[in-house]
């Protein structure tokens, strides 16, 4: 067994969830030092400073983990020469992640995630679109350089990296009974209420499921910090008979109670690294509906693609209204997603983590 420092500078989310999802199956010792997800620039410019101060000693470690939002070139040139090799994990980046227009941050933001990438000593995505397009991305960002732009920064990168799905926690004591999900079908949306997100979509194609005379219910959870979007406030009063939950659940327990009552969970996302939330739900038996796009044509199995990804909005209005006038007739291909995507679980990747570590530490 080594011993390894996992740094979580933003603990939320699906941030904290894999930073103890990996201390909990790891074969190894992994000790967390962690900061409120909360700031997250200033997690990216300053957490450095504050967290050498405040870690233990690091001559008890074969390594250290760490994720995207962290300076790593800060962090070791502070630490010096004591540091230990270093992998850092990317949930996301900011070269590509759609950003609120007029943001005059974003540069400096973009070239700390490439100074972390460059000084790790293995970089690991959390799927192979995640990793194309963060390669594509580093010399045409570099390029906005007015003079004396760096080359071959992608190549230094590119051989140094792996990809590892992130493992999904979930508590699973029996088989899921979709049957029980249908009537009417409860639809669920928990993704966290970001621009991103594409909340507007979605309630349009739910606005015109309703218009359509078709009977279900709404499960609206995801993380919103506090900030609850318009569209979401509108819905709020337009759907008020068929929402039976309305923001972020907290707990654990009672979010996968939601997942295991529901019947369908719709992503209409602009960007989605991996999609931790809809994985969550397909194992839990809810039937998936997923842009043609994205990590979901990746992380989906080719035999679900035809059912469940769909190309366009009017793909998706009529993917959804099959599935909840003839629910029946996708129970079985559901039952068996369910199954396939249980190879996600915690218990069934962390292997790959460990040989992961113990080739970074040697």
């Amino acid at each position: 067994m080594r011993r390894y420092l996992f740094i979580e500078t933003y603990c939320i989310g699906s941030h904290a969830l894999f930073a103890e999802g990996l201390s909990a199956h790891s074969s190894h010792h992994i000790d967390i030092v962690t900061m409120p997800g909360e700031n997250w620039r200033w997690r990216m410019l300053g957490a450095a400073l504050y967290i050498v101060d405040n870690i233990p000693p690091l001559e008890q470690y074969d390594g250290i983990i760490v994720t995207d939002l962290f300076n790593l070139a800060d962090f070791k040139a502070l630490v010096g020469s004591k540091c230990p090799p270093v992998l850092v994990y990317f949930h996301e980046n900011q070269m590509t992640y759609p950003q609120p227009p007029g943001d005059k941050g974003v540069f400096q933001l973009g070239i700390i995630n490439i100074t972390t990438a460059l000084a790790a000593d293995m970089v690991v995505f959390n799927s192979t679109m995640h990793k194309d397009a963060f390669l594509d991305a580093v010399p045409k960002f570099l390029k906005r350089g007015r003079d004396f732009r760096p080359e071959g920064v992608a190549e230094k990168i590119r051989n140094k990296t792996k990809v590892l799905y992130p493992g999904i926690t979930l508590q699973l004591s029996n088989d899921v009974n979709v049957k029980k999900q249908i009537d009417p079908p409860l639809i669920v949306w928990n993704h966290r209420w970001g621009f991103d997100k594409n909340h507007e979509m979605f309630f349009s194609v739910i606005e015109e499921l309703n218009h359509r005379k078709f009977d279900f219910r709404l499960a609206l959870m995801g993380e919103n910090f506090g900030m609850i979007p318009e569209e979401f406030k509108k819905a709020q009063k337009q759907f008020k008979n068929k929402i039976v939950q309305f923001g972020y659940v907290p707990l654990r327990k009672e979010y996968e109670r939601w997942l295991k009552r529901g019947a369908i969970v719709i992503s209409t996302a602009n960007q989605e690294n991996f999609g931790i939330s809809v994985i969550e739900a397909m194992i839990m038996g809810c039937a998936p509906l997923m842009p043609n796009r994205l990590s979901y044509p990746e992380i989906l199995p080719e035999p679900f693609h035809e059912h469940f990804l769909y190309k366009n909005r009017y793909d998706l209005v009529e993917k959804l209204c099959m599935i909840i006038s003839d629910y029946k007739r996708y129970e079985h291909i559901q039952g068996l997603l369910a199954q396939e995507m249980r190879a996600l679980l915690w218990e069934n990747v962390a292997k790959g983590y460990d040989r992961a570590l113990e080739q970074l530490a040697t």
